[in-house]
């Protein structure tokens, strides 16, 4: 098996299991220190919008201009929206299943479908999460194997992994509140993150098998990624901002220098 897919096979059971730990959270308290989560979450967005320049965009932009026919702007503005659009989409169609959910409220399946919804949420969101891993190892294979990529690559698969942590909890504290067992709760909590092993092993053999594929590959993540980063972690961890003033903004900037100071240093 090639290097690259196990590589991003070993990164994303790695944000699995960080999504299990958030999950984990359950056995412990119904709900969990906002703060905290605030701190996570803005760090995470730090994280992630730096690396979708640094590790994504500006490889995706290289490698178009040494083999693409297409313009480097084209491939890189065409791949970028792509990747945000299919986030759009996915929530636009959890969306569409809440309200229908939403809908049937007083029937016997009510409590079933909105569980349903929440871990069906989490899970789309997952998946151009793990093929962002994917797509980054996948800049390893081919004698492109250097320190500066392989620090990229992890450095977004711990981006991630850190605002799967929240995101397991979002699924199973719910779940504890509404009745559920500890035990089912974490269950259903983990489950949400099983997705993301999947789809990294799918943009990590697409990129190494499709080489052409990579420079649309690179941007799409990265569309993806900002996507999240601005509508889902930067309003999500802003909630509490006049309580809890600039602690959230703070794990923003923090993120991103970090992830600056990691790319510049390769450099």
């Amino acid at each position: 098996m090639n290097e690259s897919i196990i590589m991003a096979l070993i990164a994303t059971l790695g944000t699995w299991s960080v999504t299990a730990l958030g999950a984990g959270m359950v056995a412990f308290f119904k709900s969990p220190n906002p703060k905290l989560l605030n701190l996570m979450l803005g760090f995470a967005a730090g994280v992630m919008i730096a690396a979708s320049f640094w590790s994504l965009l500006q490889p995706a932009i290289e490698r178009a201009e040494q083999s693409s026919f297409v313009p480097a702007y084209a491939v890189v503005t065409m791949g970028f929206l792509c990747g945000a659009f299919f986030m759009w989409g996915s929530d636009k169609i959890v969306t569409w299943a809440q309200k229908r959910a939403d809908s049937t409220q007083g029937e016997p399946n009510e409590r079933l479908n909105r569980i349903i919804m929440l871990v069906l949420s989490i899970t789309l969101h997952n998946i151009p999460e793990g093929m962002a891993i994917g797509v980054a190892f996948g800049t390893l294979q081919r004698g492109n194997y250097s320190t500066e990529n392989l620090m990229g690559a992890i450095t977004i698969a711990v981006g991630i992994g850190l605002q799967n942590f929240p995101e397991g909890a979002a699924v199973s504290l719910p779940l504890r509140r509404e009745g559920y067992s500890r035990k089912k709760s974490f269950l259903l909590g983990q489950a949400s993150g099983l997705v993301e092993p999947v789809a990294g092993v799918i943009g990590v053999a697409l990129v190494v098998y499709v080489e052409a594929i990579l420079p649309y590959a690179l941007a799409f993540a990265a569309g993806a990624m900002i996507l999240v980063a601005v509508h889902e972690l930067i309003p999500e961890c802003q909630k509490n901002q006049k309580a809890q003033s600039y602690c959230a903004t703070m794990g923003i900037v923090t993120g991103f220098a970090v992830m600056m100071l990691l790319d510049v240093m390769l450099g």
